[in-house]
């Protein structure tokens, strides 16, 4: 007999700290037992016990081919037949490197690693390297990784140093970030106003995704872009989540700012640990060897995820990808709002191409206050509703939801009955 999802999480709660390899997993705030997880295809999940999901986390957001994509796991198959793993140089490193400034303008040379958070402290020490000042400016809400400057929350005011917000975060590494509030820039100018020739740089998520989706309001990126350029500042883009994901270029291409340096996960890694960062030139030549900022890796290009991330970069720049995947998109987002309908004061969409999340608030979701606001249980009932109808949402109100391209109309019907039923059972 098989073993069920709660003796499942059991069992590796003895072994692993909350059952679980990353806390979200845990579902510790929609309820329930997490969804073990056997195989993926397309737009399906299948969990352990065979049950069918439509799958909308995609391994938070990399899988914007869907599961299992036949030129991916070709390409990985092809690799690993050469070898997993080397520790030197290769020529589909450079090759992704090309590819990577190729389609992204704002960066002119790329350094390759295996995490988004090691993409996101590797790029945050450079700037101090480069700027030789030591605070930088994040947005109340935002999450770069786990690396210790950006585990810190506002105090009670955001223009104030941060606390620690982890145990293990020391004082000295939570004084040196500064808290401002997404679409609030005159919380950015009063943290300039004060420590302006200390700050080595501001890190943003154009488009949030850790708050669920934020979109960013007119003229708040271009405020950004200016403050940086006026103080010798600079702009790191956090498009570990947007990039690829919102426009072929990203959240920059998109909205037009260029940012100085720019950190990349999840798609350019195809699914498998590939990261990057990169930007203008004259900053990266500060990295080791070239320059004095050291940072290194083992696994650092590994043969298998770039075989991977350039099989996925090849298929996302396919004339036309974008334009059929905001198609669906906005079908999503359209189905959505009329399932919502008669609920529609108390339920929010906010969507930037193919990232989307149902907000339970009454009034917009445009910054961490307004996000906070949110009524969690109502989504942890939604969610569970969804999730026996098979649906597979992020397990948090807090988090972005993903489409793919294998998410074809007839999938989003399916999508639509699905979410009508589980409305009708959950909130009648």
């Amino acid at each position: 007999m098989k073993p069920s999802p709660a003796e499942r999480h059991s069992r590796a709660r003895r072994v692993i700290p909350g059952g679980v390899n990353s806390p979200v997993r845990a579902f510790k705030s929609v309820g329930g037992s997490p969804v073990f997880i056997a195989s993926a295809k397309g737009p399906y999940l299948y969990d352990a016990d065979g049950n069918e999901y439509i799958d909308f986390v995609l391994s938070w957001g990399p899988m914007i081919l869907g599961h299992a994509h036949p030129a991916v796991v070709e390409a990985v198959q092809k690799a690993a037949e050469k070898g997993l793993s080397f520790g030197a140089c290769t020529e589909a490193e450079t090759e992704m490197a090309e590819a990577i400034c190729r389609l992204l303008p704002s960066i002119e040379k790329v350094r390759l690693v295996c995490s988004g958070t090691e993409a996101t402290m590797a790029a945050v020490r450079l700037a101090r390297g480069y700027t030789g000042r030591e605070k930088i400016v994040k947005f109340r809400g935002c999450y770069h990784g786990h690396g210790d400057s950006f585990l810190v929350q506002a105090g009670s005011g955001a223009m104030t140093f941060g606390n620690p917000s982890s145990p293990g975060v020391t004082r000295g590494a939570a004084q040196d970030t500064l808290i401002a509030d997404f679409n609030n820039l005159d919380s950015v100018n009063t943290l300039f106003a004060q420590h302006g020739a200390d700050i080595a740089a501001i890190i943003v998520e154009p488009v949030v995704g850790n708050m669920g989706v934020l979109v960013p309001e007119s003229g708040f990126l271009q405020g950004l872009r200016a403050l940086c350029d006026g103080k010798k500042t600079l702009l790191i883009f956090d498009e570990v989540m947007t990039g690829f994901r919102v426009s072929l270029q990203g959240a920059q291409g998109l909205y037009g700012i260029k940012p100085d340096l720019t950190t990349l996960g999840k798609i350019v890694g195809g699914g498998m640990p590939l990261a990057a960062y990169g930007g203008r030139a004259d900053i990266m030549d500060m990295l080791s060897p070239e320059g004095p900022v050291y940072q290194a890796g083992t696994l650092s290009g590994n043969p298998l995820a770039v075989a991977a991330g350039l099989a996925t970069l090849k298929e996302v720049s396919a004339p036309g990808f974008y334009q059929k995947l905001e198609v669906l998109s906005a079908r999503w987002e359209s189905d959505l709002r009329k399932v919502f309908q008669g609920m529609s004061d108390a339920v929010q969409i906010n969507r930037v191409g193919s990232m989307l999340t149902v907000f339970f608030n009454q009034n917009p979701v445009r910054d961490y206050t307004s996000a906070a606001a949110c009524d969690t249980a109502t989504f942890g009932k939604f969610f569970q509703a969804s999730l026996r109808e098979g649906l597979y949402l992020a397990p948090s109100q807090f988090e972005a939801g993903f489409l793919s391209i294998a998410h074809d109309e007839k999938v989003l019907m399916r999508v639509t009955e699905k979410t009508e039923m589980a409305i009708r059972k959950f909130f009648h």
